[in-house]
């Protein structure tokens, strides 16, 4: 039995999408499970749209999700090259194979005749489609078309009159009435193949066995299996994935939810929080409920693709941030230190010392890496204070000014902070002042961090150091008394 050998074939047409990690996500699986190879091809026929930019992303994204390849444009291999663009002369052979043979003629329609004839089937409600004029020319008409350089594309020819179906490994046969399908352009009048006839050249020649893909592409699958005929080829096992769906069902796109990877990356998710959510919307590793969070190790050994779902997997946000905190809390200190030093932007004032110091007090709230300043913020920066954060303290202004003052005189007695000691102190204080808990370290917590919520109060003070920490203190009693008059009762 010949070995696994699947494939992705992105086009590079703009940023690189979830949905194609997805289908990345379930090649890669059923490579490495079988020993087989997983393949990179960019589909780049588009000349219109396709960007180097857009290939750059798209190599960047399957690396950082470690999806890695064994064969692509960057690594090369035996079946290149990888980009269809740098294959041209390998579709125009092709098409002379199929032209030859009589599975394929030249259309010499123009885009006027053919933009009327779609406005003629719209008005008569009947399927769209091209009406095969140029199947009956003759070879000296087609000879003389062809002499005089007239513009044309060459088109698939159909045996109307009969069926084409095909083998789906999750949703078994599918068939398909041969009237329903268009004669298909192979070679545009540019020179360039369409999809349909590049991609089945190419997943011949680079002897591709399997193809995932997703459901949206069993249309076009009969297309690709009359391809495979004509030219007389073994067509590849087919598999169609089911559709990544907004929270209403219909197909995820950008509009309802953020779709690029990029994005997912720049805003602190963790490539394994990615592949383990894209791996739950296809299958579950387990056997009814159970742990949810598993490496990409674990994956491949449990993945098995006649276990893949055909229901329509909801992305749904709430639960890759759930996804995105769990690895963040599987990661040692150090780890996630590496993480978001590599994650932060160039100058920020986070040293590894500090990242070091504040992660025991946030990892454990933190859901993105892009919420470390969200957590940590206060201590690079000045406290803007406000009544409104005040109120939250439900204690009086006098009162709110006098727990400031003696705290800050408590942790002036001694050289530096300590969490423990300090803390059973500044408890003791509360009791003697009989103010209650809440309300006492609400108002050292707004003091000192301008927030409400923070990472434990006294740990954050050890780390902004005694010097600030009292020097914030005071500074909110002096505001308290200049400004807060609101209440009457300073």
């Amino acid at each position: 039995m010949d070995p696994v050998r699947v494939r992705i074939a992105p086009s590079p047409t703009g940023d690189p999408h979830v949905g194609t990690a997805y289908v990345a996500l379930f090649n890669w699986l059923l490579a490495r499970q079988t020993k087989g190879q997983f393949i990179l091809r960019i589909e780049d026929t588009d000349r219109t749209r396709s960007t180097k930019e857009s290939e750059d992303a798209i190599l960047r994204a399957l690396h950082w999700l470690k999806l890695d390849y064994d064969e692509g444009p960057d690594v090369g291999g035996p079946c290149g090259p990888y980009r269809q663009s740098e294959r041209s002369a390998i579709y125009r052979d092709h098409v002379d194979r199929l032209l030859a043979s009589g599975h394929a003629y030249c259309c010499f329609c123009t885009e006027e005749r053919l933009e009327n004839l779609r406005g003629m089937q719209k008005a008569a409600k009947v399927q769209p489609g091209y009406d095969g004029k140029c199947r009956a020319l003759d070879a000296d008409e087609v000879r003389k078309c062809l002499e005089s350089r007239a513009p044309h594309v060459v088109r698939l020819k159909i045996d109307k009159s009969a069926t084409t179906s095909f083998h789906d490994l999750l949703r078994g046969e599918i068939k398909f009435d041969n009237h329903t399908i268009d004669d298909q352009v192979l070679l545009k009048s540019d020179g360039f193949p369409t999809y349909h006839l590049a991609n089945v050249v190419d997943d011949h020649l680079m002897k591709i066995t399997h193809v995932l893909r997703a459901e949206e592409w069993i249309p076009s699958t009969p297309k690709h299996v009359l391809l495979y005929r004509a030219f007389g080829w073994q067509e590849p096992a087919f598999c169609h994935l089911p559709l990544l769906r907004n929270a209403d069902k219909t197909k995820i796109s950008k509009r309802k939810n953020p779709t690029s990877l990029d994005y997912y990356r720049t805003q602190g998710y963790l490539p394994e929080a990615i592949v383990n959510f894209l791996a739950l919307m296809g299958f579950s590793p387990t056997e009814g409920e159970g742990e949810e969070v598993f490496s990409m190790k674990e994956l491949e050994e449990r993945f098995r693709l006649e276990k893949v779902s055909l229901g329509g997997p909801v992305f749904d946000l709430t639960k890759l941030d759930w996804l995105n905190g769990a690895w963040i809390r599987r990661l040692p200190k150090e780890g996630l230190a590496d993480r978001i030093a590599a994650f932060l932007p160039a100058g920020h004032p986070a040293s590894r010392v500090f990242l070091l110091s504040v992660i025991p007090l946030i990892q454990e709230r933190l859901k993105k890496l892009s919420e470390l300043d969200e957590w940590t913020d206060f201590f690079f920066k000045d406290v803007a204070f406000d009544s409104e954060s005040f109120r939250r303290c439900k204690e009086t202004a006098k009162v709110m000014v006098e727990v400031l003052n003696q705290s800050a005189d408590l942790l002036e007695q001694n050289p530096s902070i300590e969490t423990a000691r300090d803390e059973e102190r500044l408890r003791e204080l509360c009791g003697r002042m009989a103010v209650k808990v809440g309300n006492f370290f609400m108002t050292l917590r707004v003091a000192v961090t301008g927030k409400s919520a923070t990472p434990p109060l006294v740990d954050s003070m050890r780390i902004l150091g005694k010097e600030k920490s009292v020097a914030r203190l005071r500074q909110a009693a002096r505001w308290l008394v200049e400004n807060d008059k609101s209440r009457g009762d300073l």
